[in-house]
């Protein structure tokens, strides 16, 4: 029979890591994990586009048809009258538009990821909720229910 390394048995035993790296893979939270990266990078990607293609677009209308991406500082260089052609000539520029619209894809980004884990943890709750059964005392919590009755009965009369 061949090992894993496939050299025959007898030949090469399996190192001690690689059962501890394969216990590791396997366990559940470390798949969890990556499938998390996996559907967090196909969500960023969704969310990314919403805030390029369509939010931006509307901010920039409502402040005044302001495209962001142009609002730049020239440092070192010729002045140009947008960021791409200020970059074209060579000029060192402080890009600050492009900052802010990090800034805006962060907050919308964190806002979109609080609201699915919200979602998320809501229907986990509903599934994981049970509905609350009857509790039923036993034969001698029934009798001591029936003493402590009867105590308070005497007490007050």
């Amino acid at each position: 029979m061949a090992s894993p390394l496939n050299l025959p048995s007898g030949l090469a035993k399996k190192p001690a890591w690689v059962e501890e790296f394969q216990a590791f893979i396997m366990r559940g939270n470390v798949v969890d994990l990556a499938v998390g990266i996996i559907i967090g990078a196909a969500f960023t990607g969704i969310v990314n586009s919403l805030v390029k293609d369509m939010l931006m677009p509307l901010i920039g209308l409502l402040v005044g048809g302001i495209d962001f991406s142009n609002i730049f500082i020239t440092l070192k260089g010729e002045h140009a009258a947008t960021l791409a052609e200020a970059q074209r000539l060579g000029a060192v520029t402080l890009n600050v538009g492009v900052f802010l619209n990090y800034c805006i894809n962060f907050l919308i980004v964190s806002f979109a990821i609080f609201w699915l884990v919200k979602a998320l943890s809501s229907f986990k709750a509903k599934q994981t909720a049970e509905p609350a059964a009857e509790v039923v005392p036993t034969p001698t919590e029934a009798l001591l229910i029936e003493i402590r009755d009867l105590l308070a009965r005497r007490q007050n009369p």
